[in-house]
C-alpha cells in the first residue's frame, strides 16, 4: 500500500508540474519564448487577444489612431475567415496581426498534425485579407506543452507570451479606473501588455485603454509592435 500511495503521489506531483509548465508565461520545454523586451528601454508592446469582432474592432482602431499608438492583434483564424473586413481594417491602420490558432482550443497534448493545421489555416486566413507583415504566434489561453513547443521549434517559430496582464491580476469586476491605475503603476520597461477588448463584457477594459495610453506616454513610454520590441 505504501508503494502504491507513493506512486499515486508521484503521479499527482508530475501532473501538477506539467500543468505549471503548460501555463508558464516565462518558459517552455523547447524553442524560443519571449515574454518581455529590453528592461533598459522605456518601450511597451500593446497586444490584444481574440477576435476580431465586427462591433468593437473599429472602436479600438479609432482609439489607437487618436493616440497614434501601434499594437499587435492576436486573432482567431475562424473569426478572420468570418470577418475579413475587420482584419483588413487592422492591417490598413498599420497594426501587426498575430496567429492565435484557428479554433482557439487548447493546444496542449495535441498531435503535431493537428497543431500545424491550426497554425497554417490561421496564417492563410490572415494573408488572404492582404496582410503582408510578420505573423507572430501566441497560444490560446497561453497553454503550451510537449507537442506545441516541438512544432514551433521545428518550424523556427517563437512563442510570444506577456509580462503584464491586468485583467488576470485584478479579476473581472475591476473598473476602468482600477484597470488603468494598476496598469500604469505596474508597467516596467520592455513589458508586453495583454488585454482582451473584443467582447461585450470587456467594456471596462475598452474604457481603460485611452487612460492607459495617456498615462504611460506621460511617463515617457513609447509603444511598439512585437516585431519592433527591443530584446
Amino acid at each position: 500500500m505504501r508503494r502504491i500511495s507513493l506512486i499515486i503521489l508521484v503521479l499527482i506531483l508530475c501532473a501538477i508540474g506539467l500543468r505549471e509548465v503548460s501555463r508558464s508565461t516565462t518558459w517552455q520545454i523547447m524553442g524560443d519564448l519571449i515574454h518581455h523586451g529590453d528592461r533598459n528601454q522605456k518601450v511597451i508592446a500593446l497586444t490584444f487577444d481574440d477576435g476580431p469582432t465586427a462591433k468593437y474592432t473599429a472602436e479600438i482602431l479609432e482609439i489607437l489612431k487618436a493616440h497614434q499608438v501601434p499594437a499587435t492583434f492576436f486573432l482567431i483564424g475562424k473569426f478572420v475567415d468570418e470577418r475579413p473586413q475587420s482584419v483588413a481594417q487592422i492591417a490598413q491602420h498599420g497594426h501587426e496581426i498575430g496567429n492565435h490558432s484557428y479554433s482557439h482550443k487548447r493546444m496542449a497534448l495535441r498531435t503535431p498534425a493537428w497543431i500545424r493545421t491550426e497554425l497554417i489555416k490561421t496564417d492563410q486566413a490572415i494573408r488572404h485579407v492582404g496582410y503582408t507583415g510578420p505573423i507572430q504566434f501566441r497560444p490560446p489561453f497561453g497553454r503550451k506543452l510537449l507537442m506545441l513547443p516541438y512544432v514551433l521549434s521545428s518550424d523556427n517559430r517563437t512563442t510570444y507570451m506577456w509580462s503584464l496582464a491586468p485583467e488576470a491580476d485584478l479579476g473581472t469586476d475591476a473598473t476602468a479606473d482600477q484597470i488603468a491605475h494598476y496598469t500604469i503603476n505596474a508597467t516596467k520597461p520592455g513589458d508586453i501588455l495583454l488585454l482582451h477588448l473584443m467582447y461585450s463584457h470587456r467594456d471596462q477594459v475598452r474604457a481603460a485603454l485611452p487612460q492607459i495610453i495617456i498615462g504611460l506616454k506621460s511617463q515617457g513610454y513609447t509603444f511598439v509592435t512585437l516585431s519592433n520590441l527591443p530584446l
